[in-house]
């Protein structure tokens, strides 16, 4: 069961000491090769307190069909990003806070599909999960509840965490912080891709009910949400800020509440859900790169290009 990994990771992120490297060496146990901390690239934004770190962290699983096996026609690859500010907001608080909860269900999916891959069961595609770790942020004061601080800007998460081998991405965050949606549980939001804002796809609403046995819930998305986050304008939260770095289709995973929860608290990580989203995110993976699952109709969207022309400037 996803219930195990999910515990493994709540716990490793509950660490005051966590890291990169730990989480690469969780990750390596399951036979993870390709796990990697990316930070030694050029140009690295410092972090937000340069005294502290910001690891980011990729993960490849590999397809028995993937591009990394190099054949002439490989299925396509899957990406999942565990977006957030920072697991810990250390001084402030003590232990993880509602904010890992990206990164806890990007991390649970990794070690799911490594144990599955390890025992035999492998995907089609390559699947490429990416977050960052982070303890040291500020808490930005904002209505209804205040915001973790981000450790580097958007565009730099994005520089690390949007690879361009994924042909579509599953953006996971904790969106609890909020008086737009009022249901505990996990929740999609409609697909957005160069600017357009497209119907919600039907493979994942489908593959959200048989993941949780209850009606798909999705949360609104609008314009400005898919635009750069440092440009000013009012977001719901970051989970789309993928969509600026990328031609592929991305549709945000949000973890919600019932009550507006702030991502700063402690406390505030729901298990069950954490469960459902990485069931979710594996249902996800499985049927994506078995081309049976879907995330735009790509002739519906070459129509609006037709008629309407690019919407791509919306990235910059």
């Amino acid at each position: 069961m996803s219930s195990k990994f999910v515990s493994i990771i709540y716990e490793l992120m509950d660490d005051p000491s966590i890291n990169g490297q730990k989480v690469v060496d969780q990750l390596e146990s399951l036979g993870a090769t390709d796990a990697i901390i990316t930070t030694t690239a050029v140009n690295y934004e410092a972090p937000e307190d340069t005294s502290q770190i910001c690891d980011f962290v990729k993960v490849v699983i590999k397809g028995s069909n993937g591009k990394s096996a190099g054949g002439e026609s490989p299925s396509p690859t899957m990406g999942i990003i565990g977006r957030l500010g920072a697991q810990q907001a250390q001084p402030d608080r003590l232990g993880k806070v509602s904010d890992s909860d990206g990164s806890i269900v990007a991390l649970s999916t990794a070690m799911k599909l490594l144990d599955m891959s390890a025992k035999g069961a492998r995907l089609e595609g390559d699947v490429i999960i990416t977050t960052h770790i982070a303890t040291h942020v500020s808490i930005t004061p904002r209505e209804p509840v205040d915001f973790m601080g981000m450790p580097v800007s958007s565009g730099t998460m994005n520089e690390y965490e949007v690879d361009g081998e994924m042909d579509a991405i599953l953006s996971v965050d904790t969106s609890k912080g909020n008086s737009i949606i009022k249901h505990r549980g996990i929740a999609i939001s409609a697909t957005a891709k160069e600017g357009y804002i497209l119907r919600v796809a039907q493979d994942l609403v489908t593959l959200l009910e048989y993941s949780t046995g209850r009606p798909a819930k999705t949360f609104p998305i609008t314009t400005q949400d898919i635009t750069p986050y440092d440009n000013g304008i009012y977001h719901f939260n970051s989970i789309m800020q993928p969509h600026v770095a990328t031609t592929a289709p991305v549709v945000g995973l949000a973890i919600t509440a019932k009550t507006v929860v702030p991502g700063s608290e402690t406390g505030s990580s729901y298990e069950s859900e954490l469960v459902d989203a990485t069931v979710f995110a594996v249902e996800v993976a499985k049927q994506f790169t078995w081309q049976k699952a879907a995330f735009y109709d790509a002739d519906e969207y070459q129509a609006l290009i037709d008629m309407y022309g690019s919407l791509a400037f919306l990235q910059k």
